[in-house]
C-alpha cells in the first residue's frame, strides 16, 4: 500500500462518474422492479457518458503501452497476419481503426461500447439498475474496463449472456455469447462450464451439450496457446498483483448468495446460474493459496465479478428498511473506490484521468509519431 495521494484533482472524475449514478440510486423507488422507465432514462444517458469516459482516456491504465504496441503493429501487417498475432476480435478492430488512418482512441471507444452495453443489459435485468451500476462502478468499470481493454471487452459480451440467461436464455445461446467473447480474450471460454447445469431441460443433456462446446471453444481458441500458458503462467510462476483483492470481492457477494440463499428475489432459473458461480468464487482463495500462478485465477476472477452486480444490487432485501440497504450498499461501493484510488499501490497508473477530448491535438500527434 502505498501513502494517500494529497492531489484531489486528479480523482475527480472518476468521484463524478460514481457520484452520477449513486445520486440516481438514492433517489430511485426501493420497490423491487417499481416503475423504472425514468431511472432507465437517466441510465442510458449514464452508459454514453461512461462509454466516453472509457473508451476516450488517454494514458490510464496499466497494459497501455502494450495496447500500444499492438496497435502500431498492425500498421503495417496484412489482415491475416494481424489475426494470428493476438485476439482476432480486438485485432481486427485495430487492423480496421488502422485502415482509416484513426487513433487508439477509436478502439477503445469501440470496445468500451461493447463493454457498456453488456454491463447495461446485466444491470437492466436487477431491480434497482442505477444501484446495480453504483456496485460495478469502484472496480469493474474503474479498474477493469479502463485498465485491460480485451479484457473488458470479453466481460461485456459475457455479461450480456448472462442477462440473456437471465431472461430465459438456453445455454447453446449462452455458449454463442461465450464465443463472441473469446475472440477479444481467449480465456473467456473458461466461463462456460460454469453455466452447464443452469438449462432448464435435462442436466445430463446440459452437461453433454456444455462439456462439448467446452471442447470445441478450448480446441478453437486456446490448444494453440497452451505451451505459451503452461510456461508464463505455471512454469513461470507468473503473478498478478492484486488477485487477492478481486478474488475477495468475488467471495463476499458469494458467501452472502449462499447464506442467504432464496433471499435475493431470483428466479430459479438465475440463482441455479449465480449459485455455480458462487460456489467457484468461494473456492479461488484455496485455488490461489495452492496454484503457483496467481494470473490464472486472476482471470477468472475477472469473469466472475457479475457476480458483485447481481447479488449487492439486491442486498437492500436482507434489511428490514430497504432503503437503509441501498445506503449501506452505496457506502460500501464508496469505501473500495476510495482505498483503491488512495492507497492501490498502481493506481498511480489511472492517475490523473486524461480524455483525448479534451487533451491538445498536437501533444497526441507528436505522441503517434514517436511511437512510428
Amino acid at each position: 500500500m502505498a501513502a494517500p495521494r494529497s492531489n484531489e484533482v486528479t480523482l475527480l472524475p472518476y468521484w463524478i462518474l460514481f457520484g452520477y449514478f449513486a445520486l440516481g440510486a438514492a433517489m430511485a423507488p426501493v420497490q423491487a422492479f417499481a416503475d423504472q422507465r425514468p431511472r432507465r432514462i437517466y441510465l442510458l444517458i449514464g452508459a454514453v457518458l461512461m462509454t466516453l469516459m472509457i473508451g476516450t482516456r488517454f494514458k490510464v491504465g496499466g497494459d497501455w503501452r502494450s495496447y500500444e504496441y499492438m496497435f502500431a503493429f498492425v500498421r503495417h501487417a496484412s489482415l491475416e497476419r494481424s489475426l494470428q498475432i493476438g485476439d482476432p476480435g480486438y485485432q481486427f478492430i485495430n487492423w480496421t481503426v488502422q485502415q482509416w488512418n484513426g487513433e487508439i482512441w477509436w478502439v477503445n471507444l469501440v470496445c468500451a461500447a461493447i463493454f457498456v452495453w453488456g454491463l447495461t443489459r446485466l444491470c437492466l435485468n436487477q431491480p434497482m439498475p442505477l444501484l446495480a451500476v453504483v456496485v460495478a462502478v469502484p472496480y469493474m468499470i474503474i479498474v477493469v474496463a479502463m485498465g485491460y481493454t480485451r479484457q473488458a471487452a470479453a466481460l461485456g459480451v459475457l455479461m450480456a449472456g448472462l442477462a440473456s440467461l437471465g431472461r430465459g436464455g438456453s445455454v447453446v445461446r449462452f455458449a454463442i455469447y461465450v464465443a463472441v467473447a473469446a475472440l477479444f480474450h481467449k480465456t473467456a471460454v473458461l466461463v462456460l462450464p460454469l453455466v452447464i447445469f443452469a438449462g432448464k431441460r435435462n442436466r445430463l443433456l446440459n452437461v453433454i451439450a456444455g462439456a462439448a462446446l467446452f471442447i470445441l471453444f478450448f480446441d478453437l481458441f486456446l490448444s494453440d496457446s497452451t505451451d505459451q500458458f503452461v510456461k508464463a503462467y505455471v512454469e513461470a510462476r507468473y503473478s498478478s498483483q492484486g488477485a487477492w483483492i478481486r478474488v475477495i470481492l468475488d467471495v463476499v457477494p458469494a458467501v452472502l448468495l449462499l447464506v442467504r440463499r432464496g433471499q435475493f428475489g431470483l428466479t430459479d432459473q438465475e440463482e441455479k446460474v449465480w449459485r455455480y458461480i458462487a460456489f467457484t468464487a468461494c473456492a479461488l482463495p484455496l485455488v490461489l493459496l495452492t496454484t503457483p500462478s496467481s494470473t490464472a485465477v486472476d482471470r477468472m476472477a475477472l469473469y466472475l465479478m457479475p457476480l458483485q452486480i447481481v447479488v449487492l444490487s439486491r442486498a437492500y432485501m436482507l434489511f428490514r428498511k430497504p432503503r437503509t440497504g441501498v445506503v449501506a450498499v452505496i457506502g460500501y461501493a464508496l469505501l473500495i473506490q476510495f482505498t483503491w484510488l488512495n492507497f492501490a499501490q498502481f493506481a498511480k497508473l489511472w492517475l490523473p484521468y486524461r480524455s483525448n477530448l479534451l487533451e491538445d491535438t498536437s501533444v497526441r500527434e507528436s505522441d503517434r509519431n514517436a511511437r512510428h
